[in-house]
């Protein structure tokens, strides 16, 4: 056991109130076992549909049902594996349940395959008799010509049915990532301003050191957490460089025109949509944060801003800390105007121990939601004991909002929406629990500047750091498709690039900077990184027209939820009044990050 491990928290020494409770899911580990014996030999079950789907509209409809039920079971054994791993994924019994799982979902894929593909032999003129026959199967129209809309770029059933039984190693890349993220990789310990010892760890750094106050701990927490980065950087771009060539061979084999256009098309995003929401936002952005940038550096006092200082708080001697319960609170008051359906989902999510907020040994980092369809969401933080957790929890908490209304009002297909949305309830939370607090502290003008800088900081989160994001995968599937091999150099001079560019001279880079590709699992995710300032744009209007409109605004969102994934993004976002085709929009959003840079600039001087 090393120092760093000693003096952090194993999950068995974790007090339970602070853990989610798996047992929603399963009563134990031997229940999930069953259950997931019981799907491998249930796909039996669903294959007896091969060859029939086109037979008549009922025997769709049943086809249809069969596989819903039964991929509701198949999600609840996957997300409790995978709720394990992400709590604890240093306890080789939690790895070795991935595993298994893994082994079973690539089994599973493999031998309902036929299911979609068969699917594609319909033509929408015998889908709308179907449905006219068969009226039951209105409610899967979307799905259906959604599926239909692939048929293009779908493979012989035999090639489908090898690459689905690959699934498992098609998912290495990102597997092997994760599991050195959580399992193997250490950080040493770092000193304070005060000369003592603190623990190291990725959640510590990027859910506290990053925002610390303390200068020396800050910067030192950096140089810990580079060094080590550096140590793996050949082995994080091997890693990446395979999903990179995965994809760009996937696309070519499915006659895409590009990777990009195979990735937007789950999303139903236009390439259009990509680009605007990429070069509008690093264009007009860039000059309001360089402004800020240079605030920031003049309000702590820095002979130079280092990239390790941008998260760094304006007003160091004014961090507010809020323990969970108090945060909770907080954010219950601040959602009020969501109204009892609602809020109802909020209150289970804090008090039933649908939140893990514990910091221990092998806990994936950052945070996330985990919405199993049939049960409720899951949702993963690290607590620290900062106002500024209580906004991530509050992200967190707008997509279990999201989802807890979608799966009471939609069935299993129906209830995602496209990536391209899924950021905007989440955000909207931030911008609603900003408003609130504003509200309750108008009388307290250090506060109201800490906020401003908070809702900065969501719109750094993702209007720069994933925007940023989605800028520089922009220029790796650009390389990758040209023929560059993507080396651990290559990598760090692409992103070095890409955030002095936006930056420019205001910040003072070091090659750590070119490293910090190594930090997200969402480049194994598609182009998932660009989607979260589309939602934020989203949110900025929605909560704009909340302020102005009140409950009919309101009332239009709640909706929107409700509809989960019946409608394609910009039909969704249009229910909420609100135009994503115009590029005026994402114009609007970044209008708005700068007028609040201007009021922080302001207060200063009153």
């Amino acid at each position: 056991m090393t120092m760093i491990e000693e003096s952090r928290r194993y999950r068995k020494d974790v007090p339970v109130e602070q853990t989610w409770d798996l047992t929603d899911l399963f009563p134990d580990k031997k229940s999930w076992e069953k259950a997931l014996k019981d799907i491998v030999e249930e796909a039996d079950q669903i294959t007896t549909f091969k060859g029939k789907l086109s037979e008549n509209a009922n025997t769709l409809l049943q086809a249809i049902n069969s596989v819903e039920a039964y991929q509701q079971k198949v999600i609840h054994v996957a997300v409790y594996a995978n709720l394990l791993v992400s709590a604890d994924g240093s306890d080789p019994v939690n790895q070795g349940a991935a595993a298994k799982s893994g082994a079973a979902l690539a089994a599973i894929r493999s031998k309902i395959s036929f299911f979609e593909t068969e699917l594609l032999n319909l033509t929408s003129s015998e889908i709308e008799q179907f449905i006219e026959d068969e009226p039951g199967l209105e409610t899967y129209r979307k799905y259906l010509f959604d599926i239909l809309e692939q048929k293009e770029h779908i493979l012989s059933p035999e090639l489908e049915e090898a690459l689905s039984a690959l699934g498992e190693v098609l998912e290495a890349p990102h597997n092997i990532f994760s599991r050195s993220k959580q399992s193997d990789i250490q950080f040493k310990s770092v000193t304070d301003s005060q000369g003592k010892t603190q623990p190291m760890s990725e959640p510590l750094y990027e859910e506290s050191y990053e925002y610390s106050e303390d200068t020396v701990l800050r910067r030192n927490a950096y140089e810990s957490f580079i060094e080590t980065l550096e140590q793996y950087k050949n082995t994080y771009a091997a890693a990446y460089q395979t999903e990179i060539t995965k994809q760009v061979q996937l696309s070519k084999l499915r006659k895409y025109d590009s990777v990009t256009d195979m990735l937007l098309a789950p999303q139903q995003a236009t390439t259009e949509m990509y680009h605007n929401q990429l070069d509008v936002i690093q264009e007009k952005l860039a000059p309001h944060m360089q402004k800020y940038a240079k605030l920031l550096k003049e309000k702590l006092g820095l002979e130079e801003l280092r990239f390790c200082d941008l998260k760094a708080p304006l007003d160091p001697a004014f961090n507010p800390s809020t323990s969970y319960e108090e945060a909770s609170e907080t954010i219950l008051n601040a959602l009020d105007i969501m109204g009892p359906e609602y809020i109802e989902g909020m209150k289970k999510a804090l008090s039933d121990r649908w939140v893990d907020r514990a910091e221990n040994v092998g806990k994936a980092s950052g945070a996330f939601c985990s919405s199993p369809y049939g049960a409720h969401p899951y949702i993963l933080v690290t607590w620290a004991d900062k106002m500024r957790n209580a906004f991530i929890l509050a992200h967190e908490l707008g997509h279990a909002g999201h989802f807890y209304l979608a799966g009471k009002n939609q069935t299993l297909f129906n209830t995602r929406p496209s990536t391209y949305f899924i950021e905007a309830p989440s955000t909207l939370n931030e911008l609603l629990l900003a408003d609130h607090l504003m509200h309750a502290n108008k009388d307290n003008p250090r506060m109201k500047r800490w906020v401003i800088t908070q809702l900065l900081g969501t719109y750094y989160h993702n209007f720069i750091t994933h925007l940023l994001e989605g800028a520089f995968q922009r220029k790796v599937y650009d390389l990758a498709e040209k023929g560059t091999p993507l080396t651990a150099d290559v990598l760090c001079r692409e992103k070095r690039q890409v955030l002095e560019s936006f930056w420019g001279d205001t910040v003072t880079f070091d090659n750590g900077a070119g490293l910090t590709w190594m930090r997200q699992q969402h480049y194994y995710m598609g182009l998932y990184p660009y989607t979260y300032s589309a939602g934020l744009t989203v949110s900025t209007t929605m909560a704009k027209r909340i302020r102005e409109e009140g409950q009919p605004a309101v009332d239009d969102w709640l909706n929107v939820l409700k509809s989960g994934g019946t409608k394609r993004p910009l039909e969704l976002i249009n229910d909420a009044g609100i135009d994503m085709s115009n590029p005026k929009n994402i114009e609007i959003a970044v209008d708005y990050v700068g007028s609040l840079i201007d009021k922080l600039i302001e207060s200063y001087s009153e």
